[in-house]
């Protein structure tokens, strides 16, 4: 991932939760020419996306909590500190979904949804060594 998406504020990821992971796969390979890495974090598949050989996103199933929730695309903002940020949503009118917890090899994010009802996530990166 490049330096300059892990910068507060930027647009990081984008990410298709589907519950057909391996028909949107064909789909968007064929359409948009991406090449596709399925990897296994912990206990889950998940597939990245690359543009260019440029890592731009990730498909995954549908998770059981979000059953029947039609497929989406959502995108991750880079956050200096994504727990300092979720305790100020409800403060803004906003409702946090999901709560800040940490994606193993990656950081640490959570889903918050605008006073407008509009989804978004929010992602603080680790450092890398």
């Amino acid at each position: 991932m490049h330096n300059e998406i892990k910068q507060h504020g930027m647009f990081s990821w984008n990410e298709l939760l589907t519950p057909d992971v391996a028909a949107a796969k064909t789909f968007y390979a064929e359409l948009l020419g991406w090449t596709l890495q399925d990897i296994h974090p912990g206990d889950m598949d998940y597939t990245i996306i690359k543009s260019n050989n440029r890592e731009i996103g990730g498909i995954m199933a549908t998770p059981p909590q979000a059953k029947g929730m039609p497929p989406m695309w959502g995108g991750y903002v880079t956050v200096d500190d994504v727990d300092k940020l979720a305790t100020r949503v409800d403060k803004l009118g906003g409702q946090v979904v999901i709560p800040p917890r940490d994606i193993p090899n990656v950081g640490r994010f959570c889903v918050l949804q605008d006073p407008q009802g509009a989804m978004l996530s929010l992602i603080t990166y680790q450092a890398c060594a």
